[in-house]
C-alpha cells in the first residue's frame, strides 16, 4: 500500500518552523542563510518568509548583506511576539521575570513575604511582582510557577501539611495570575522543577534518579524513565514524614529527626540551617555524631526509594544537602546497606527550580510561537483556565 503524501498545509507550517526554530537560534538571518541552515531549498524558503512576514511573525529589519554578490535582506522575528510570566514562590521571597521567546529576562522584580508566610501576603506579593514585570510588555501569554509548597495537581494549588514550614494555608496561583495571562498557568512544586534543571545540564545520562532537596524543609523528586513522577494527588515525594532512623536508632519520621537534634527553629518546622551547618562543621565528638545521625537518617530515606524506585544514583541538594560533610556520611551511612547508589551534590546550583520553570515557560513559548504540538494541560478548571500543566512530580514545601 502506498503510503499517504504529507498534505500541502503539513509542508508549509514544517517549513515554517524550521525557519522561526533558525531565527529563534541566530537571531539574523537572510533566506540564503535560512536555506543553508536547514537544508530547505531556496525558493520553499522564500515563501515561509513571505508567509510569517504577512502572518506578523518576522520583520524584515531592514539591514542588507554587503561586498560581492547579490544583496540579501536580514530577517528577524517580529518584536510583538509576547512574553511569558516565572513566578518563584519561596521562603526568601516572590521572584518575577517576564521573559521573551529567545528566553531573554526583560524583567525581574523580588518581593519579601515573611516568616512564616500567610496566603494573603503571599497573594499580594506574587499579584505586584506579576504586575511590575508585566507593566510595559502588556499581558503574558503563559505563566509558570515553582513554589516551595507541595502542589495539588489537579488544582495547581499550594496545599498546607502539618509538617510544610513555609506557607501557613493554602493558596491559588492559577486564580492569583490567570486574569493577567492570555494561556495556561502552569504550577509545580520547586523541588521538581530543580530535578528538572539536573537531568538537562547534568554531565550524566540521568533517566532515572531522586532528588532530596535539604534546606529549611526536606523534599524529593523521584525522575522514572526520564520523568518526574508526581502521584495522584501530585504529593508524591513527600519525605518529611517518612520513616527513617532517628536519634536512638530506632524509627522515627525523618523532619523528627532534626527535633530530637535541637535543629528546628522556635514554634516551627523548619530546620535552623544556621545552626545545622555550624553543627556539621565542626571537629569535636558533637559535631562527629550530628553528621553519623544526619548521615543515617538520610540514608534511611534513600534506602527507601532504592526499595521503590531503584534509582540510578541520588542527587543531595539544598542549602545544606550539598554540604560536602552532609554527602560524606550519607555516602558512609549508605554503604553499609546492601543496595546502595551513588550520591553527590547537584552540578547546577544557580536558582536551579526557578531555572527548570523558566526553561519550561520558553518551550512553550517557543512552541506557541511555532505552532508545533505543545504540551497538554493534565485538566481545566470550571471556568475554562488552564490550571496545571503535566509538568514533573511532587514533594515536599521548603
Amino acid at each position: 500500500m502506498t503510503p499517504a503524501r504529507p498534505s500541502l498545509e503539513l509542508l508549509r507550517s514544517l517549513t515554517d518552523e524550521h525557519v522561526l526554530r533558525a531565527l529563534i537560534a541566530e537571531r539574523r538571518l537572510t533566506r540564503a542563510e535560512i536555506a543553508a541552515r536547514t537544508g530547505i531549498s531556496k525558493p520553499t524558503i522564500g515563501e515561509s518568509v513571505r508567509r510569517l512576514t504577512e502572518a506578523g511573525k518576522l520583520r524584515d529589519t531592514g539591514e542588507r548583506t554587503t561586498g560581492r554578490g547579490r544583496i540579501g535582506s536580514y530577517y528577524a522575528l517580529a518584536e510583538d511576539l509576547g512574553s511569558a510570566l516565572v513566578i518563584g514562590i519561596a521562603p526568601e521571597g516572590v521572584v518575577a521575570e517576564s521573559i521573551d521567546v529567545y528566553g531573554d529576562v526583560l524583567a525581574r522584580t523580588v518581593a519579601e513575604v515573611g516568616r512564616p508566610a500567610h496566603p494573603e501576603r503571599v497573594g499580594q506579593a506574587v499579584r505586584s511582582a506579576a504586575t511590575e514585570v508585566l507593566t510595559g510588555s502588556g499581558r503574558a501569554r503563559l505563566a509558570v510557577v515553582s513554589a516551595a509548597d507541595p502542589v495539588d495537581r489537579s488544582t495547581g494549588r499550594l496545599v498546607h501539611l502539618p509538617y510544610a514550614p513555609f506557607l501557613i494555608g493554602e493558596l491559588d496561583p492559577v486564580g492569583l495570575l490567570g486574569p493577567g495571562v492570555d494561556g495556561p498557568v502552569i504550577v509545580d512544586n520547586d523541588v521538581n522543577w530543580a530535578a528538572v534543571t539536573e537531568r538537562a545540564g547534568s554531565r550524566d545520562a540521568l533517566d532515572d534518579f531522586a532528588y532530596l532537596y535539604l534546606a529549611e524543609g526536606l523534599g524529593c523528586a523521584v525522575v522514572a524513565d526520564g520523568e518526574v513522577r508526581r502521584g495522584d494527588t501530585g504529593l508524591a515525594g513527600e519525605i518529611a514524614d517518612l520513616l527513617t532512623v532517628g536519634t536512638d536508632d530506632r524509627a522515627a519520621p525523618f523532619v523528627r529527626v532534626f527535633a530530637e537534634l535541637g535543629l528546628l527553629r522556635p514554634d516551627s518546622t523548619a530546620i535552623d540551617v544556621d545552626a545545622l551547618t555550624a553543627g556539621i562543621t565542626g571537629t569535636g565528638a558533637e559535631a562527629a555524631r550530628l553528621r553519623t545521625v544526619l548521615g543515617g537518617a538520610i540514608a534511611g530515606v534513600i534506602v527507601a526509594l532504592i526499595a521503590v524506585a531503584d534509582p540510578r544514583l541520588v542527587v543531595l541538594g539544598g542549602s545544606w544537602g550539598s554540604h560536602p560533610a552532609v554527602v560524606a556520611a550519607t555516602t558512609t551511612a549508605l554503604a553499609r546497606h546492601p543496595r546502595a547508589v551513588p550520591v553527590r551534590a547537584p552540578q547546577l546550583t544557580d536558582e536551579p527550580a526557578l531555572a527548570g520553570a523558566r526553561q519550561r515557560a520558553v518551550d512553550d513559548l517557543q512552541a506557541l510561537l511555532t505552532g508545533a504540538p505543545g504540551r497538554p494541560q493534565i485538566r481545566q478548571d470550571r471556568s475554562g483556565t488552564a490550571a496545571a500543566g503535566p509538568s514533573p512530580g511532587g514533594s515536599s514545601g521548603r
